[in-house]
Parts: C-alpha cells; structure tokens; sequence
C-alpha cells in the first residue's frame, strides 16, 4: 500500500519580522509573527497542508532553511523584509532550489520609500503579494495549492 505524503510549504520570515505588532504599527499593522504563522499554518491546513515557519534575522540562517527545503517543503513563501532589497544570496538560493516561490510583504513596497521599489527575489517568485497584510499570506497558500493541486490533477489524467 502506498501512502502520499501530505504536501507541506515553507514559510520564511526575514528581518525585523520578530517585532511586528510593536514595530511600526501604521506601517506594518497590530498583528503578531504568531499572528502571521498562525494565519499561514491554518491556510495550508484548510487545504490538507503542512506549513513549517520559519523566522531569522540572519541571511544564512534564510539561505539554509531555502537549501534544506527540496525533498521536504512543496513551495516556498517568503517576506524577505529588508532583504528583498538588498540579497542577491537569498534571490540565488531560491532560484537554485527551483521550487515554486511566492513573495509577500505585508506592506506595499511600491507605496514607500524608492528604496523598496526593487525587490532581487521578485525576479524568481512566481506571484508577489504585497500591500495585503496578513491575508497576502493566506492567499500565498490558496495560490500554491490550487496550483500544485491542479498540476498534480493533470498529471493523473
């Protein structure tokens, strides 16, 4: 008897992500990391998921975790936070993973400071959700899984 793995995703949290609810309100609204992962945990779930979160103030410890991911994690979603900006490593590490990516930020980049225009891993993410707060999380999820749902349906037809 064959047993298929249950699908589980990937969610990575950047920099200064620890801080939200206390960190820049206005900017980034009231609602916690906990918040966040709960929000994500409970989206794959509703899907027949599995959702690993992840949060580092390290760009390793990033790196790492998307090295470690094939053979473990179906998709990746990040909120590369300030390195979205700035890491060509975390850009490479993902493209050279080659699993689905979705970046989300809970802001709009595109809305701040000209700075935060140019995101290097919106290059290799298949959808970028910004602006959203914590639903762009939940709709990270509802897009990887409708999409890997549908792949894994065509390819039993």
């Amino acid at each position: 008897m064959t047993t298929e793995r249950t699908r589980n995703l990937l969610v990575l949290n950047g920099p200064n992500l620890n801080l939200l609810g206390t960190r820049e309100p206005a900017v980034y609204g009231t609602d916690t990391l906990d918040d966040v992962e709960a929000a994500a945990v409970g989206a794959a779930e509703s899907h027949g998921w599995t959702a690993d979160c992840i949060q580092s103030n390290h760009e390793g410890d990033l790196i790492d975790a998307i090295h470690g991911a094939p053979g473990l994690a179906d998709a990746i979603i990040i909120n590369p936070a300030a390195y979205s900006h700035t890491s060509v490593a975390i850009r490479d590490a993902l493209s050279g993973v080659g699993l689905p990516v979705v970046e989300v930020h809970l802001s709009n980049i595109h809305k701040r400071e000209e700075f935060r225009h140019h995101s290097f891993v919106s290059a290799v993410a298949e959808v970028v959700i910004c602006g959203a707060g914590i639903a762009g999380y939940r709709m990270a999820v509802d897009y990887i899984a409708a999409k890997l749902d549908a792949a894994a349906g065509s390819a039993t037809r």
